[in-house]
């Protein structure tokens, strides 16, 4: 059997089963491609005509999986995609989607009035926004937050799989709680955000993710809060807030009328994520 034939095969069955999509694809043809390539341990442009072995069995026991008990594939092969980067993951975090990947870079700078020397990253989880931002910026400190030990377990192997030690540094912290007297040009964060409504009605692949890093009360927005209302204490004067929140968009503006919330576009039409500057946020919040 050749890869494409493979790839075929498993499209079909994932198709059939009709899985809900949304942990790095959103179709069965990508989320075929995903577990098949990276299940035999192969780059994504290999070759379809190439002949598969051994490695059909591996194949066939990662879809049974897959189907039978609706696994994120990045769970199955302990790996995730977040621009262009792979990064190890495992049920101690949520598996690597944030729009904010989408904006770290070139598309962010327009917002950043000075050089971008300290970044952190709230809520970081696996790391990767922590370790896109130190990509993106060069020169900066990063600091990496996260209540979860366990979570903070798995940043540090992927800040070490990418190099990046001597820039990011992690801490244990409840939101902002160990970063007193800290500054900060960017603060980028994808906090829990779904609403209890939104976590009943959640599809089985997303019970597999850690409940802590999910769930945000009535409204989804009950971290936001928090971060709104603290981040000005942090900011440094030209400092930038953004903060993912999902579909959340709606409710963000009825919590915060009167502030003058950026909305980006990224993958989300609802919402995604929102910029702010220090200097919009009002005192009385900070």
């Amino acid at each position: 059997m050749t890869l494409g034939e493979l790839l075929e095969q498993t499209e079909r069955r994932l198709r059939r089963a009709r899985l809900h999509y949304g942990h790095g694809t959103d179709n069965p043809l990508d989320e075929a491609a995903y577990l098949v390539l990276r299940g035999l341990g192969l780059p994504f442009e290999t070759d379809l005509h190439l002949e598969i072995g051994r490695g059909q069995k591996r194949i066939e026991s990662l879809v049974e999986k897959r189907i039978a008990q609706r696994i994120p594939v990045a769970y199955l092969l302990r790996e995730a995609w977040l621009a262009g980067l792979p990064f190890y993951v495992d049920r101690r975090v949520v598996v690597p989607r944030s729009h904010l990947a989408e904006l770290l870079g070139d598309r962010l700078r327009p917002w950043l009035r000075r050089p971008t020397r300290r970044v952190l990253d709230l809520c970081t989880g696996s790391g990767c926004l922590a370790i896109l931002a130190a990509r993106a910026f060069r020169r900066a400190r990063v600091d990496a937050t996260d209540i979860s030990a366990a979570a903070l377990v798995v940043a540090r192997r992927n800040i070490l799989k990418h190099r990046l030690r001597s820039r990011i540094r992690l801490l244990r912290s409840d939101l902002f709680a160990a970063l007193e007297g800290e500054h900060y040009d960017l603060i980028v964060t994808n906090p829990p955000y779904v609403a209890t409504s939104a976590m009943r009605r959640l599809p089985p692949e997303y019970r597999y993710e850690p409940r802590l890093a999910l769930a945000a009360g009535r409204d989804g927005l009950d971290l936001v809060r928090r971060i709104v209302a603290a981040a000005g204490a942090y900011l440094t004067p030209d400092g930038v807030l953004a903060c993912e929140v999902g579909a959340g968009r709606h409710a963000v503006e009825r919590a915060y009328p009167r502030l003058p919330f950026t909305w980006p576009a990224v993958g989300d039409p609802a919402g995604g994520v929102f910029l702010i500057e220090r200097s919009q946020l009002p005192a009385d919040l900070a």
